[in-house]
């Protein structure tokens, strides 16, 4: 298979190319040279927001195009209107938030979509930027040849938000761990391998439209979660589970200071939490278990100290002592 990755060095996009060169892929990346993508490629340099960003693809043909943009759709437009006399398919990495808020427990791809986004708009919220992703990849692809992975919450190594690192640096420092309750509050996420698999098994069994990417409910909980930061990075933690009336009265918020944690019975939690995903699973979604996530993530964390203090997400510490009453630093 000959395929194209729109990016292909950082998180999600690694992931793809590392896994499409496992399976004996040729592949090409396009990116603006920041970071280094993994050897074996062929990297063009572009930057697709600039004028002319996009000339070094200007001919070629490939048998996919990956595509994980977050930001003005108008980029994945151009892309896509370039490309579609040459490429067999445009797989876009897209979220379950383009999902008209809020959804139903257990919605499907069916589910009433946001309203308001245009294929060719600068950038305006991440919402109406993905699902204006999805309709110029639909508009120069065609439905037949367009996949909209429409993802939930990805970890993993090289994870660029901070989530899983957050807590990983938190259990590893120690000490009493304000642990959001029910321990047994069930999660849906994707390992970013896992995801980058069943994107390349999408080119090879031809799919198309959409498809909630992310695990079954229940396949991890909170607890399952938690247990496996502290099998791995800190034997010295202590988790305290509390109850969600005393996160919430402690003015802690859910997803950004309490990364992953989202309260049942919330609408965020039926949106990030509870969707069905029997077509990505009868379609060869298959996800590894919470541990080797966990402890990856670690592995891959104790390689990179720079990381450190990166994580855009996470809960201060005195607010965390405040909420479970103790001294700050015990």
């Amino acid at each position: 298979m000959r395929l194209l990755v729109l990016g292909g060095t950082e998180f999600a996009g690694r992931a793809v190319v590392e896994a499409a060169l496992g399976r004996g892929w040729e592949v090409t990346v396009l990116n603006r040279g920041r970071h280094q993508p993994p050897a074996g490629v062929r990297a063009l340099r572009g930057d697709r927001t600039a004028p002319g960003g996009l000339a070094a693809l200007a001919s070629g043909e490939w048998d996919a195009v990956i595509d994980t943009w977050s930001a003005a759709p108008r980029a994945v437009d151009d892309a896509a209107r370039l490309l579609a006399d040459r490429v067999g398919r445009y797989v876009y990495v897209s979220s379950c938030s383009v999902y008209a808020w809020a959804p139903p427990s257990g919605y499907g791809e069916d589910a009433p979509l946001v309203e308001g986004a245009s294929p060719d708009a600068g950038k305006t919220d991440y919402v109406r930027d993905k699902r204006g992703g999805e309709l110029a990849a639909l508009g120069a692809f065609g439905a037949e040849r367009s996949v909209f992975a429409r993802a939930g919450l990805i970890l993993g190594p090289y994870e660029n938000i901070g989530r899983l690192p957050w807590w990983l640096g938190r259990v590893a420092r120690g000490g009493p761990v304000l642990a959001p309750g029910p321990r047994d509050l069930a999660l849906q996420y994707v390992d970013v391998r896992d995801l980058a698999e069943w994107l390349l098994g999408a080119v090879e069994r031809g799919l198309s439209g959409p498809y909630n990417l992310m695990s079954p409910q229940g396949h991890a909980s909170m607890g399952s979660l938690l247990d496996a930061c502290v099998r791995v990075a800190g034997g010295a933690a202590e988790l305290r589970w509390t109850s969600p009336e005393v996160v919430l009265g402690a003015g802690i918020e859910p997803w950004t200071q309490l990364p992953v944690w989202v309260p049942p019975g919330s609408e965020g939690y039926d949106a990030l939490h509870s969707a069905d995903v029997s077509r990505a699973v009868g379609t060869g979604l298959a996800c590894r278990s919470v541990e080797e996530t966990v402890a990856d993530t670690w592995e891959w964390l104790r390689s990179v100290p720079e990381y450190a203090g990166r994580a855009e997400v996470g809960l201060d510490p005195a607010v965390e002592a405040k909420a479970l009453g103790v001294p700050l630093g015990s």
